[in-house]
């Protein structure tokens, strides 16, 4: 049975989730602030559920020996190490979709809010004040809105702000014509939206392409009495040009619910008039926080329990019913993969994969991640589908795919390619109605092999006795054979056999094989075909 760490405040509903699906679940919101115990406690964990309070740091997952997967309630991971835990096998999901309207809804409340000096007012009348000319505002209507970044909570404050007749451009790279008409908006670059806007709010992530995407030369090309709203990540404005631009009323107002550093208890924003300013609130309502408690529980459950992954961010999502379909030949990819990292003592350059017939519309970013975990195996043993990319890239492997339709006599089937300094080595395998993979073949020399947890490969010169070889030297030191495979080139050429054997291969007789002098290669296999 699985077991889950829920160390932050979830819902009761999401603790039930994960007791009904039958995982094993402790509910210890204490331990996002304390953690010592947690690094104490992580490695007896499956699954680890938090919110933003738990810091999922290098030294926890570390300690994190048997954990599989994070689960973020919410849509930022600031808080968790992504590099560590892809490194140690460790999937990361967040829940972008349950917050959106929450998040979008809070950034047209903080532009109402700016427009109309509210928190400033409010503060004025409650302390006996009545300042009625001192707090002008300016109405929405009929100004343009500058949205940076159209993607989910994006899209959401676009489609608000042209209900409330507000005239709406927006820069985002990703925005399709398309997508841009569909919510009535105007897409543009960015320097010609600083120019138009008469407020801008900004529904970006933190990359090193948009931190401070708003500096003192961006804001310099804004109009004056231009208005900004950042409701999305800190670090995406820089606060002290914003704070010099707000002092010289070039910039009117600000409404900030992020900053640079969290919690922020100084900023250069802080005790400015039309500043408005909120402690992180843009997912803090009832109906978000209860939405993705529920989303992460089903989530991590799905995963833990049926391999499904949604929502994560070091690796391809694959549904419930695609892990079904492709379960056997996210197998295969594996085997493939093992093959030839087994094999393979030298560095590799390039690793091509081809994906031939109804194979090639599956998930391939899954099965690419299944080939070159079973490639990296070889060398470390604790690599993963996850882990497996980030090693590969870090080692400079270029990593290719091909799709082709049906060619050859099989429905599908999957052929990988490594290239190294001294030669090319290539597998290819397939699937069988029964579900059971099989690798088809090996230098290019066809043939029909069941793949076992043991085997034997050897090469050779295709010259009589061979096979009587291979028998008689199994026979002699008790190793029996399962399957037995032959293929050759050519009359005379360049021969191989694969046998499927009962026991790992002894390393006498593996000694005693090399000895007669009549192989080229003998190898010792193991596969994962539990």
């Amino acid at each position: 049975m699985p077991k889950v760490l829920i160390s932050d405040k979830l819902s009761e509903a999401a603790v039930q989730i994960f007791k009904d699906r039958g995982i094993d679940v402790d509910f210890r919101p204490e331990l996002g602030k304390d953690k010592a115990e947690l690094q104490k406690i992580i490695g007896q964990y499956d699954g680890l559920a938090i919110r933003s309070a738990t810091k999922a740091t290098e030294k926890i997952i570390a300690a994190a020996d048997n954990l599989k997967v994070i689960g973020r309630a919410g849509i930022g991971v600031d808080n968790i190490d992504r590099a560590a835990a892809s490194k140690k096998g460790i999937i990361v999901m967040n829940t972008p979709f349950g917050n959106m309207i929450t998040t979008a809804e809070h950034a047209i409340a903080m532009m109402f809010a700016v427009a109309r000096q509210i928190p400033e007012a409010s503060a004025s009348t409650h302390a006996g004040k009545w300042e009625k000319s001192k707090f002008m505002g300016v109405e929405l209507t009929g100004k343009t809105l500058g949205v940076i970044g159209a993607g989910n909570i994006g899209g959401i404050v676009c489609e608000r702000a042209v209900g409330l007749k507000m005239k709406v451009v927006a820069y985002d790279p990703f925005l399709s014509e398309e997508r841009a008409k569909k919510l009535g908006v105007e897409k543009v670059e960015l320097d010609e939206l600083l120019a138009r806007a008469d407020f801008i709010t900004l529904h970006v992530p933190k990359t090193e392409q948009t931190a401070n995407i708003i500096n003192a030369g961006a804001i310099a090309k804004m109009k004056p009495g231009v208005r900004i709203v950042n409701c999305a990540r800190g670090g995406l404005v820089d606060e002290a040009a914003l704070a010099d631009a707000l002092k010289s009323g070039h910039v009117a107002g600000a409404a900030f619910d992020v900053f640079e550093v969290e919690p922020a208890t100084d900023s250069p924003l802080f005790n400015l008039p039309n500043v408005v300013c909120t402690p992180h609130l843009g997912a803090a309502t009832t109906e978000a926080q209860e939405n993705v408690a529920l989303q992460v529980a089903e989530q991590m459950s799905d995963y833990l329990l049926t391999g499904a992954v949604t929502n994560a961010l070091n690796m391809p999502s694959v549904t419930a019913e695609e892990a079904r379909v492709m379960g056997p030949w996210l197998k295969l990819a594996g085997h493939l993969g093992s093959f030839i990292g087994q094999l393979t003592d030298e560095g590799i350059k390039a690793i091509n994969i081809l994906y031939d017939g109804k194979v090639a519309e599956m998930n391939l970013e899954a099965l690419n991640c299944g080939v070159i975990a079973g490639i990296m195996k070889a060398g470390n043993p604790d690599v993963n589908m996850v882990s497996a990319p980030v090693i590969a890239a870090e080692r400079g492997i270029n990593i290719s795919t091909t799709n082709q339709a049906k060619s050859g006599v099989f429905d599908a089937y999957i052929k990988v390619t490594v290239v190294t300094d001294k030669r090319e080595r290539s597998v290819a395998g397939t699937v069988f109605s029964d579900g059971k993979p099989r690798f088809i073949q090996i230098k290019g020399i066809n043939v029909d092999a069941e793949i076992g947890q043991h085997m034997l490969y050897t090469t050779n010169e295709d010259v009589p006795g061979i096979i009587g070889l291979l028998g008689n030297t199994m026979g002699k030191n008790g190793v029996n054979i399962a399957n037995f495979t032959l293929g050759r080139d050519a009359v005379g050429g360049e021969a191989i056999a694969l046998l499927y054997i009962d026991e790992a291969l002894p390393d006498p007789v593996l000694a005693a094989l090399n000895a007669t002098g009549m192989f080229q290669q003998v190898s010792r296999l193991e596969f994962d075909v539990a």
